[in-house]
């Protein structure tokens, strides 16, 4: 069976691969988040902010989102592309670790800048299988960049 044959005859089975790598993505950072909630209170922080409570419910919302769109592209023919959306979720699953169980934030917003880089990269190769795919990592995009200068923030007034 060919490529192309394989994501028409299993459409389901492809986007459940994309759920569970997007989900052990989300187990990773919860698993390592634990006091999470307790922590980021914990921290100077700016007065922009978000409460703790919100950053679940986005975080759902996005990885629904993130997965779909690899799905979406992996059904246009991605191929090559998607080893830059693997690097993308292993360069998210390290931030949680880094930040929250480790501390690190000066690693974490190295970790976040560089995962910034290939969100914007992979809306450019995305969006060249397929604009939905692209269009739907802009709401990750956006919400990683607040996050970018959040973890910079915190940074600067916690160290």
């Amino acid at each position: 069976m060919t490529d192309l044959s394989a994501r028409r005859a299993h459409p389901i089975a492809g986007l459940a691969a994309f759920a569970v790598a997007v989900a052990a993505v989300a187990v990773i950072g919860s698993l390592s988040a634990v006091s999470a909630a307790s922590d980021y209170a914990a921290l100077q922080q700016p007065s922009w902010a978000p409460p703790s409570w919100l950053f679940g419910p986005v975080w759902t919302a996005l990885y629904v989102m993130i997965a779909f769109s690899g799905w979406l592209a992996w059904r246009a023919g991605a191929r090559r592309e998607l080893v830059l959306f693997g690097a993308q979720l292993v360069l998210n699953a390290l931030w949680t670790p880094l930040f929250f169980a480790a501390g690190q934030f000066g690693l974490a917003l190295v970790d976040i800048v560089l995962l910034l880089a290939s969100i914007v990269a992979l809306i450019a190769v995305f969006a060249r299988r397929s604009r939905l795919a692209a269009g739907l990592l802009v709401p990750y995009l956006l919400w990683v960049g607040f996050a970018t200068a959040l973890n910079a923030s915190i940074w600067a007034a916690n160290t």
